[in-house]
């Protein structure tokens, strides 16, 4: 302990600097925890899915039937608010809500942790991102891979 005052007293420049870079981090970690991950990556929400997770689409009808992750629920946006009540089995399972792009997708995310969904996310880019990421979606009753958009040609 003699040795631990003595090497303080002979650096504290060197000290202070280690107290300043672990209080900024803890800062950190206690704003990031506070203001919670709102969104996952593509490849984080498929490891997330393949652990159970449940998919909420909030694009329209019409744009869901279009194309859209394998398992998902429709959800509108704008009927979010009134819906939200007939989630409630899904309140102990991780959410992932996906819109075009992924940014109304974050007020989705905000309005669910709200009402007591804690594992709630948003998917980075939504099905846009999903999509280029040449990742499945189910069109009908078939699944796509987008090989399309890679630039492959599909038989």
């Amino acid at each position: 302990m003699d040795k631990i005052l003595e090497f303080t007293g002979n650096h504290t420049l060197l000290v202070a600097a280690l107290v300043a870079s672990f209080l900024l981090l803890l800062f950190a970690e206690i704003r990031r925890k506070a203001s919670g991950v709102l969104a996952v990556a593509t490849t984080d929400a498929v490891r997330l899915i393949n652990n159970d997770a449940a998919i909420i689409d909030l694009r329209s009808v019409d744009a869901f039937n279009r194309g859209h992750i394998v398992g998902a629920r429709n959800v509108p946006l704008d009927e979010l608010d009134a819906k939200i009540g007939k989630l409630g089995e899904l309140k102990d399972k991780t959410l992932i809500a996906v819109c075009d792009a992924g940014m109304s997708s974050g007020k989705a995310v905000e309005k669910l942790r709200n009402a007591g969904f804690e594992n709630a996310f948003g998917l980075k880019g939504g099905m846009n991102g999903w999509a280029a990421e040449g990742m499945p979606v189910v069109t009908g009753k078939k699944t796509v891979t987008n090989k399309k958009a890679k630039g492959k040609k599909s038989a």
